[in-house]
């Protein structure tokens, strides 16, 4: 007999670590009480975990990040008692606007995707916070300097080193590809590759080119890190000479205004530029499209690609506005099930280790511990022989 299934569904049974993580919680039901409050992009493998945690007795409000949310997610949660504040925008006020409809909620822990809620909770705090979790590098950098404000236990998610390995350098270049691919139907095959930032993301992003025939560069700020790059085999030119080779310009930095309209003048005709990093803000797209250089913007709809005329004839083709490719444009995946499942029992661990007690102030903007990585290396380990 056949049974109508959904791809959340598929997401769930493929999910061995937090399938087993929910059985646990629903007898020692460590949130029973507690309210969580969650920023991260609504996708099927986010609902995955965000159940878990309702198993484990949290009453769960989400919202999602910037252009992600996935409205056939918002749908399946709903459905399933978790309160979703969130629909797909490339608008950072309406964006804003859910933020703050969690944090009215008051919620006792932050599951926080790039420091969205605990910055707004600086503005306006409220009693009972107990702390959480942050996934990202870049929301890593923007608390750090609000620790003494802060003053709440808040695990560093993207610390681990089972996420900067399993996640960041494996599946964040793979999904990255493919998202490359899927947007632009291009060959990579001796394609020249420039790659800004060579963290773990830009690792897993320059080798996965290489391994697709392409000729891949790497700029980084950090000299120490660039020399890694070279003996890792990367050409590691100027960056000047870097972008005015590439016939593709992928940022993994973190960091804002990686590649600005002053590029224009080196940027290669039909050069496409894409953003893997957490925030919008990698590319400069507002000062990109709105530069006097540009004659004619052109807008493939519903496929994520616009072409940018400039007054000299060169054309330059930008992928998903600048948000991170892989979780934008048609049909976004974003990265692998299991690494994913490796990340999110982190988290589901993580904000257990919060809720009941086991870290505290001392413990603001610090990494997975130690003991929890273990853990979910073992239980990986043993699901999966």
């Amino acid at each position: 007999m056949n049974t109508d299934t959904t791809r959340i569904d598929w997401v769930r049974q493929s999910s061995r670590l937090l399938g087993a993580i929910a059985v646990e919680f629903e007898s020692t039901k460590p949130f029973r009480g507690l309210t969580i409050g969650t920023g991260i992009h609504l996708e099927p493998k986010t609902a995955a975990l965000l159940l878990t945690l309702a198993i484990g007795g949290a009453r769960v409000v989400a919202t999602g990040n910037l252009s992600s949310t996935q409205p056939e997610t918002v749908d399946y949660l709903t459905a399933r008692g978790i309160e979703v504040f969130a629909q797909k925008t490339t608008d950072a006020a309406v964006h804003g606007q859910s933020l703050s409809q969690i944090l009215e909620q008051k919620p006792h822990l932050l599951l926080d995707n790039g420091g969205d809620l605990f910055v707004r909770y600086l503005d306006a705090p409220y009693e009972g916070l107990l702390g959480g979790t942050e996934e990202t590098t870049s929301g890593r950098m923007r608390l750090e300097p609000l620790r003494q404000q802060l003053e709440l236990p808040i695990l560093v998610i993207n610390d681990s080193p089972i996420k900067q390995f399993a996640e960041n350098r494996h599946a964040v270049g793979q999904s990255i590809f493919e998202s490359f691919m899927r947007l632009t139907n291009r060959s990579t095959n001796g394609k020249r590759v420039t790659v800004f930032g060579y963290g773990a993301c830009g690792k897993g992003v320059a080798a996965c080119f290489r391994n697709a025939f392409s000729l891949v560069s790497v700029v980084d700020t950090d000299p120490v890190t660039t020399l890694e790059a070279h003996l890792d085999g990367f050409a590691t030119p100027l960056r000047q000479d870097a972008v005015k080779t590439a016939d593709i310009i992928i940022t993994q930095t973190g960091a804002a205004d990686v590649v600005t309209a002053d590029d224009f003048d080196h940027l290669k005709d039909g050069v496409i530029l894409l953003n893997g990093g957490h925030f919008p803000t990698e590319i400069a797209v507002d000062t990109l499209v709105s530069n006097d250089l540009v004659v004619k913007r052109q807008v493939i709809d519903g496929e994520g690609i616009e072409s940018l005329h400039l007054r000299d004839g060169r054309i330059i083709h930008l992928l998903c506005h600048g948000h991170m490719a892989n979780l934008a444009g048609p049909r976004p995946l974003g990265n692998s099930i299991e690494s994913m499942d490796l990340g999110f029992a982190l988290q589901a661990r993580c904000l257990e280790r919060v809720a009941t007690g086991g870290a505290d102030k001392t413990d603001c903007i610090v990494p997975v511990p130690t003991d929890i990585d273990a853990m979910i290396a073992t239980d990986y380990l043993v699901l999966n022989r």
